[in-house]
C-alpha cells in the first residue's frame, strides 16, 4: 500500500474550530508530526490508540523529512498538523518541495487561520464598503529576511486594513513603520491566543497601542490589526442586500 502525508491545518486554537475534514484525517492517521508549540494539543484527541505521535517543536527539518520518507514507504499516513491554515507563515513549502522530489504522495487540508479567528475575536469585518476593501497580511522583517518592496513602511502607504504575524515581540519599530504613513490615531487592536480559553485583547491607537502592549504582558502568539475598520463609525452598508440593487438573484425595487 503506497503511504501519504496529510498537511492539516489545525485551526487557531480551539479544538472545534478544526475542519471535519482535518479530524477525520487526524482518525485515520498511522503517524502524526504536529507544531507542538502553536497547536492545541486537546485537537490530537481524536487520533487512534496506534498512532505515533512527533513533537516537531523539538525536531529539526531533516527529522521531519526523513519520518515522512521512510514511514511513507512503508503504506503509512502520516498527518502533518499545522497551525491555522498552513498556507500562511507555515513553513509548508520546502516540505512540499521535498515530497515531490522524492514522488510522495501529499495533500493539503485548509484550516481556520488565526487571522480570522482574530477577526472573529474583535467582532469586526476586515473590509468595510468605502473604508477598507484590501487586506494586508505581512510580517516584519526579522531572521527571515523580506523583500524590500514589501516592507511595513511601503506597505502602509495604502492606508487598508493591515495584519500583521510575528510582530510583536518588535512592536515599537512595527508602529514606528506604520506611522510612516497612518494618522497616529488609527486604531489598533492586537489578539493573543485567539480562540483559546486565555485568549486576550488589547485595543488602543498607533499613539498608544506599544505601551498598552507591554502593560499587558504580551510576547507571543498575537496578531496585530491597524486600520479603521475597527472603529468605522457609521457603517455603508453593502450593496449586496440593498433592496434598490439589482443582481443575479434579485431585482431591485426601483426596476419593478
Amino acid at each position: 500500500m503506497e503511504g501519504k502525508v496529510i498537511f492539516i491545518g489545525a485551526g487557531p486554537g480551539d479544538p472545534e474550530l478544526l475542519t471535519v475534514k482535518g479530524q477525520n484525517a487526524l482518525k485515520n492517521a498511522d503517524i502524526i508530526i504536529y507544531a507542538g508549540s502553536l497547536v492545541n494539543k486537546e485537537v490530537l484527541s481524536v487520533a487512534k490508540k496506534t498512532a505515533e505521535i512527533y513533537n516537531s517543536a523539538s525536531m529539526n527539518l531533516d527529522e521531519i523529512l526523513e519520518i515522512m520518507d521512510t514511514r511513507t514507504k512503508q503504506g503509512k499516513i502520516i498527518a502533518r498538523v499545522h497551525t491555522g491554515d498552513p498556507a500562511i507563515y507555515g513553513a509548508i513549502g520546502e516540505q512540499i518541495e521535498f515530497l515531490r522530489h522524492n514522488n510522495i504522495n501529499f495533500e493539503i487540508i485548509p484550516g481556520v487561520s488565526s487571522l480570522f479567528a482574530t477577526a472573529a475575536a474583535l467582532e469586526s469585518e476586515l473590509t468595510l464598503p468605502e473604508v477598507s476593501q484590501t487586506v494586508i497580511i505581512t510580517r516584519p522583517e526579522g531572521r527571515t529576511p523580506k523583500p524590500e518592496s514589501e516592507s511595513i513602511k511601503g506597505l502602509a502607504k495604502h492606508n487598508a486594513t493591515m495584519c500583521i504575524f510575528l510582530g510583536i515581540q518588535m512592536i515599537e519599530n512595527v508602529v514606528s513603520d506604520l506611522l510612516t504613513h497612518y494618522p497616529k490615531d488609527t486604531p489598533v487592536a492586537v489578539v493573543k491566543k485567539a480562540s483559546w480559553k486565555d485568549q486576550l485583547i488589547v485595543k488602543g491607537t498607533l499613539e498608544d497601542i506599544a505601551s498598552r502592549v507591554k502593560e499587558a504582558g504580551i510576547e507571543k502568539t498575537a496578531i496585530i490589526v491597524v486600520g479603521n475598520v475597527l472603529n468605522p463609525g457609521d457603517i455603508t452598508p453593502s450593496k449586496l442586500y440593498d433592496a434598490e440593487f439589482t443582481h443575479e438573484y434579485r431585482e431591485g425595487r426601483k426596476n419593478k
